[in-house]
């Protein structure tokens, strides 16, 4: 166990690589997640620094959660039932089957290990990482469809990933298995977590409605995935699918939260989940170093083991994804009408290898129980994490390094009608502000500011929606003056408050409040 005062060198370390590596991950032309783990292996062997041993209870309960609370509100739940299909044929078929093919890959090489234990092996590595996937698409400038399918699958699989290895380690603990007692085991994880998800997130929603003050409200959505976390998994059901149902439901009601509460909060989870993701990445990082030498990866067998798996699973996703986009919606008229057609070539090719795994497999794996019920060593324990973390290296590094390559070499693109989507709403959110301002006018009498904000709305809308160039650059011009006086405006506001402080004619205390209420009404502001 590390002393508090003995890890503060260590925690500063970590924040100050996850500073570090955000600001030259981009002059690198580098994933900023490949670089964290890079960084911190780099850390980790550092000497008179402290031996980081990673509690899995850190990861999964402690930051799993809200990592998972976060891609859920940042996942379109319309776009989540349109691909449901292909999600659930990655989140639960290809976690079975990628779980079988690892277990028999395996036993194949070591066939010292007993067969629950390969395929918990299997279960640990099948499911993409929710943390890494999320990290890596928010880089990626491609379609609605292949964000909601992959953005869906990283939220969901490690439910399945996780059960299959509850499932396995009890079958070790027991020594028995019956098909029809795990059946309804799963389908009971899966079933609860739903409607423990379902309640949390009603329960949240109710409060939101309720509640005005932005701190409070922040404080209420950081409990909401750790409540639903805990109550799902002290009913013994999916803690990962009850987050995730409960982020779903909340993010739907969201138009309930007060405008500026809305903004703090999104600010705000924005920038912990930067800290959290950058803290998993560097964790797996710091943790390699320890885990090469004491799982004795470098034992041959065990080596050719853990590069045998990382082929199986990169292999199965392969050969798993091109069949399974394209002859369902051959079979299936309505499907192909669902899901907007057939998927280009180029967009499957990029799901087959958003592969990635991260820290919580790591945490999955590390929290394999020492010991048997009888007492006796838990078989291959070192060898299942050493076989994890192999794959999680192999994957992060060959496909985490090669995805922004992947998608020039393929050519893909953002869609084009979302963007089209978005004019269109911003033509329609202008005109509705319009007519009712031109309503309210005519029913009392209005300031000429009110007028000159109808002028600047009409303005914006004429840019998006007039046909004619000389109109649309005559308003461009407009909106351009309007935005370089408001600035102008704005730093002489800004430079005298700073003067005002600097003279001592005000207090520092005095200088933020003002401040902060000049920030608020320049957000408040049309833009």
């Amino acid at each position: 166990m590390i002393r508090v005062q003995a890890a503060l060198p260590l925690v500063l370390v970590v924040l100050a690589v996850l500073a570090l590596v955000h600001l030259a991950a981009p002059r690198l032309r580098t994933p900023a997640p490949i670089l964290l783990a890079i960084a911190g292996a780099g850390v980790g062997c550092i000497p008179g620094l402290p031996t980081l041993r990673l509690d899995p209870e850190l990861i999964l309960v402690m930051f799993l959660p809200p990592l998972l609370y976060a891609d859920a509100f940042g996942t379109s739940w319309i776009d989540f039932r349109r691909w449901l299909r292909p999600i659930l044929m990655l989140a639960f078929a290809l976690v079975a089957v990628t779980t079988f093919v690892v277990g028999i890959t395996v036993h194949a090489l070591l066939p010292t290990l007993p067969w629950p234990v390969c395929f918990i092996l299997g279960a640990i590595v099948s499911p993409t990482d929710t943390v890494a996937v999320q990290a890596v698409l928010e880089r990626l400038h491609v379609s609605r469809r292949i964000t909601a399918i992959l953005g869906g699958e990283s939220l969901v699989n490690d439910a399945t990933g996780l059960v299959g290895m509850q499932v396995g380690v009890a079958v070790m603990l027991s020594g028995a298995f019956e098909a029809g007692s795990v059946a309804l085991q799963f389908a009971w994880v899966v079933t609860g977590g739903v409607a423990v998800g379902l309640g949390a997130g009603w329960l949240f929603s109710l409060a939101n409605r309720w509640v005005r003050e932005p701190r409070v409200l922040f404080v209420l959505s950081l409990i909401s995935p750790y409540l639903a976390f805990l109550a799902a998994h002290g009913l013994g059901t999916s803690g990962v699918l009850a987050v995730v149902i409960s982020g779903f439901v909340v993010a739907w009601r969201i138009h309930t939260v007060p405008a500026q509460a809305r903004i703090e909060l999104y600010s705000t989870w924005k920038m912990l989940v930067f800290v959290l993701n950058g803290i998993c990445f560097v964790i797996i990082g710091l943790e390699t170093p320890r885990l090469l030498r004491e799982t004795n990866v470098a034992d041959s067998s065990v080596l050719v083991a853990a590069l045998a798996v990382s082929g199986a699973v990169i292999g199965t996703r392969l050969l798993w994804a091109f069949p399974n986009a394209y002859l369902p919606l051959y079979l299936s008229r309505s499907l192909r009408e669902k899901e907007g057609g057939y998927p280009a070539v180029r967009g499957v090719a990029l799901v087959s290898w958003c592969g990635v795994r991260g820290v919580v497999s790591l945490a999955a794996a590390l929290s394999l129980p020492y010991t048997l019920a009888d007492g006796s060593p838990f078989p291959g324990r070192d060898a299942v994490i050493a076989c994890t973390l192999v794959v999680i290296l192999v994957t992060l590094i060959a496909q985490g390094l090669t995805l922004q390559p992947l998608i020039h070499l393929l050519g893909l693109r953002a869609d084009l009608d979302s963007e089209h989507k978005v004019r269109t709403a911003r033509e329609a959110v202008l005109a509705a502000g319009i007519a009712r301002l031109d309503e309210f006018c005519n029913e009392v009498s209005c300031p000429i500011s009110v007028h000159h904000w109808r002028e600047l709305m009409a303005d914006e809308l004429a840019l998006l929606r007039d046909e004619d160039n000389e109109a649309r650059k005559h308003a461009s011009t407009r909106l351009s003056v309007s935005n370089s006086v408001r600035r102008a405006v704005s730093e002489a506001q800004d430079r005298e408050l700073l003067a005002l402080r600097e003279r001592a004619t005000i207090n520092d205390r005095t200088y933020v409040e003002l401040q902060l209420e000049l920030d608020k009404r320049r957000g408040d502001d049309p833009e």
